[in-house]
């Protein structure tokens, strides 16, 4: 390993130091043969103007110590929650979202129309963590003196051991209000370089320890809890302290970062220097750019920006065997087999990404966000179908169901004025009453468009002429911006569902164009049905949006939640039921996962989904790279 490591960090870019000690020779052979270029033409490279030169971690938006600022217990910042007020009516709190300190009149409406649900019935889950209830940290004094010399920090401190065993799953969630983990990591490490990674995972081999990579903790595959079974000391390698943006290259617009800046602090620092990535993921205020890489993460924006897989330009990762990168930064390659591809999707079983070279772009000039209202839900997805196939998507395109369509209008604030309200009656009526839509049938189409100015308005044009064709309706810019806004506050509503006896969660899944409407059919359906054989004695919550488009197909994202009030084990029923959704998805065409990932959630169905042999093919490639199973999470395989 130590010898492995030593040669790839020598050449900076892959291969033995000879080697580029050679490519060296050519390229000043060149230089010394080449009249001499002015030094504005002959550099492309910059340093980031937000790190100000720095070779320590960047000032981050998620601190290291994560308690400081985020819930222990349930989703994002402590500040920002949804509650019931006094008066009984919804509102969100904190001044972190634009939602934030606004009342929701017809929320509680809704939610006691839907689930059943009363505020005269509430649970209580444990208000701090106790850190007596949390497994003891095992760790050898032999390791931690071999840790200690490296100077990198760690911590065996109880809080900082459960805030790092768990993602964002319903059943972890529900854990943590109601008991502890069996087993939760031993040690968590804070390594704020590559070269700190390769000493990490050198004493993880030397003494046959467990290492789980940990990012920005929003999976949601169960991918970061910790084996029960797992007897060695298992070691979580935070990298939230690789927050750096190495260099930028405006020449081939292209940036090398370190793999644990969070979604949010990547794009503001990129923003400083005038570019961005575009990729906007749900998650993206917390989830890191390595966690993006080992999940194959996808964003809002990826009909112009392209999913994780199109962006990445260049990979490091340590492993037990050593480190894993090409020998230049191209926009591809025929080698062989792209060992990107095996590194993009891995999901911490085959080591640690420390270093991602993605593309960048300027930052677009004009933005603009819209909607469309559609009589029902099958002429939505044949206009998108219709939209994807003249391949003039906008940044985001998103449908959502009546039942979705619903739920986002029971979070709309109060209105400021009169007036106001008076203008959206008159839609209204002019909706349901002048053009006949049924609202209880009618769906809704969110959309935004960036880029050059003239360009978007003629984009616009082009795509709501199409939506005429298939009976839609613009209906206004400020829907189209709250309905692109709520999606980074909407997941604080499962804590305010778990006080009140509602459990719900998301899953996604692609499938191709001719399969889209009765996969959601079907899955929704299937939802309904699995909820009554079960026992649930409420109607569910059983939705979907169309999220991302593509030539072939389309990404579904499904919203699926139920009272679970009379119901002693009500994990299991929802696990049982999902596992039923989960069958019905991959009957009816479509795929395991689209972006979230498969962990140890999915990973049931691995074989189904890329073959015997394919699984065979992975498993080969985990016994080569890691034979003694160091990064033993147990994901995938």
């Amino acid at each position: 390993m130590a010898a492995a490591a030593e040669e790839a960090a020598g050449s900076g870019g892959g291969g033995s130091p000879s080697s580029a000690r050679r490519r060296l020779r050519i390229i000043s052979g060149h230089l010394r043969g080449s009249p001499r270029a002015p030094e504005r033409e002959a550099l492309s490279l910059s340093p980031c103007k937000a790190q100000g030169g720095s070779t320590g971690p960047a000032s981050g938006s998620i601190p290291k110590k994560r308690q400081e600022l985020l819930k222990w217990n349930g989703w994002g910042y402590n500040d920002s929650k949804f509650i019931f007020n006094k008066k009984g009516q919804a509102e969100f709190t904190g001044k972190r979202y634009r939602l934030g300190g606004m009342v929701l009149p017809t929320f509680k409406e809704w939610m006691e129309k839907t689930f059943g649900a009363s505020l005269d019935h509430k649970t209580t889950s444990r208000a701090t963590l106790n850190v007596n209830d949390v497994p003891p940290s095992i760790v050898k004094e032999e390791f931690l003196q071999d840790l200690r010399a490296t100077k990198i920090s760690y911590s065996q401190d109880a809080e900082d051991r459960v805030f790092r065993a768990h993602g964002h799953c319903l059943h972890e969630i529900f854990i943590l209000r109601e008991g502890m983990f069996k087993r939760v990591p031993d040690i968590v490490v804070w390594p704020v370089c590559h070269e700190d990674v390769v000493k990490i995972v050198e004493l993880a081999c030397k003494h046959n320890l467990c290492i789980i990579p940990f990012g920005g903790g929003t999976s949601v595959s169960s991918a970061l809890e910790c084996p029960e079974e797992e007897k060695r000391t298992i070691v979580s390698l935070d990298t939230s302290q690789m927050n750096r943006i190495l260099w930028i290259d405006e020449k081939n617009l292209t940036a090398c970062v370190e793999a644990g800046i969070v979604g949010q602090d990547l794009e503001n620092q990129l923003a400083e220097s005038g570019f961005c990535t575009g990729h906007e993921p749900d998650s993206m205020e917390f989830s890191s750019l390595g966690g993006w890489v080992a999940t194959r993460a996808s964003g809002m924006k990826k009909t112009i920006y392209g999913n994780i897989e199109d962006m990445v330009i260049h990979i490091k990762m340590v492993t037990p065997r050593g480190i894993v990168e090409k020998n230049c930064q191209v926009p591809r390659m025929s080698t062989g087999p792209d060992i990107h591809h095996f590194i993009m999707g891995s999901e911490g079983t085959l080591g640690v990404v420390t270093e991602v070279t993605i593309k960048i772009r300027p930052v677009p000039e004009y933005q603009k966000y819209g909607s469309v209202v559609f009589p029902n839900f099958e002429q939505g997805v044949a206009c998108l179908r219709e939209v994807a196939k003249q391949r003039c998507a906008p940044a985001s395109i998103r449908l959502v169901d009546n039942a979705q369509f619903q739920f986002g209008h029971a979070l709309k604030p109060q209105v400021a004025s009169i007036f106001t309200s008076f203008l959206d009656g008159l839609k209204k009526f002019y909706i349901t009453k002048f053009k006949g839509f049924d609202p209880n049938i009618l769906c809704v189409a969110t959309l935004l468009f960036e880029g050059d100015r003239e360009k978007v308005l003629q984009h616009e044009k082009q795509v709501y002429d199409i939506a005429t064709k298939f009976g839609g309706l613009a209906a206004g810019e400020d829907n189209g911006q709250r309905g692109y806004m709520l999606t980074f506050v909407i997941a604080y509503l499962r804590d305010l569902g778990l006080d009140y006896y509602v459990i719900g969660e998301s899953f996604e899944t692609s499938v191709p164009w001719d399969r889209v409407l009765d996969l959601c059919r079907n899955v929704k359906e299937r939802i309904v049905r699995e909820c009554k054989e079960k026992g649930v004695q409420f109607a569910p919550l059983s939705t979907c949006r169309v999220t991302q488009t593509y030539d072939a197909g389309a990404c579904v994202y499904f919203y699926f939640a139920f009272n679970y009030r009379g119901i002693s084990d009500p994990i299991h029923v929802y696990e049982q039921i999902e596992r039923a959704a989960r069958e019905e998805i991959l009957a009816n065409g479509g795929s395991l996962s689209h972006h979230h990932g498969v962990g140890k959630l999915r990973k049931r169905w691995m074989k189904e989904s890329i073959s015997d042999v394919g699984l065979g093919m992975l498993r080969s490639v985990k016994e080569y790279v890691d034979p003694n199973n160091i990064f033993g999470n147990k994901n995938l395989l």
